[in-house]
């Protein structure tokens, strides 16, 4: 399978391209910038591979990175985590549970934590699609590598970690 970096480079290189269609289909520059920093968070901090329990995403939560050991238990790796439809949402949703639970407590404790967002639709889709699509981009390239590699070589090859070739 392909390394975390290489997942990450290939998300980062896609991302003015995408930008420059959404640009070209007319999106204002609020949209845009809504769509690439979700995107940007996703590619760096919702990777599917957060089921692990050791990986780049989870290193760059830093302290807060004890906040997925529970997804680890509950999802295995190339499990659910790695559904093209569901996976995302497990992920975002796990992170929204995480979140809510934090304001719970903080309400309980006395601290007033009221949040009052207004977001129109487009801003909501460019969010929703920008945390969406680096998902999707890093289990089609498992797939795609998968297959190459059962109908290729089956040698290491540059980039791919011992512990990910039995997968």
């Amino acid at each position: 399978m392909p390394s975390g970096g290489r997942h990450l480079r290939l998300e980062i290189l896609l991302l003015p391209l995408f930008l420059a269609g959404l640009y070209f289909m007319g999106l204002d520059w609020r949209p845009l910038l809504c769509f690439s920093a979700a995107y940007l968070f996703s590619s760096l901090w919702l990777s599917p591979d957060l089921d692990l329990r050791s990986n780049d995403a989870r290193r760059r939560w830093g302290a807060l990175g004890f906040i997925w050991v529970p997804y680890t238990k509950v999802f295995k790796h190339r499990g659910l985590s790695h559904n093209l439809l569901l996976g995302p949402l497990t992920r975002v949703g796990y992170l929204f549970l995480v979140g809510f639970l934090v304001l719970q407590a903080l309400n309980y404790l006395g601290v007033r934590a009221d949040f009052h967002l207004r977001i129109s639709s487009e801003i909501l889709a460019m969010i929703g699609i920008g945390l969406y699509l680096p998902n999707v981009l890093h289990i089609l390239y498992d797939h795609f590598d998968s297959r190459v590699l059962k109908s290729g070589g089956r040698g290491q090859r540059r980039g791919y970690s011992k512990r990910c070739a039995r997968y």
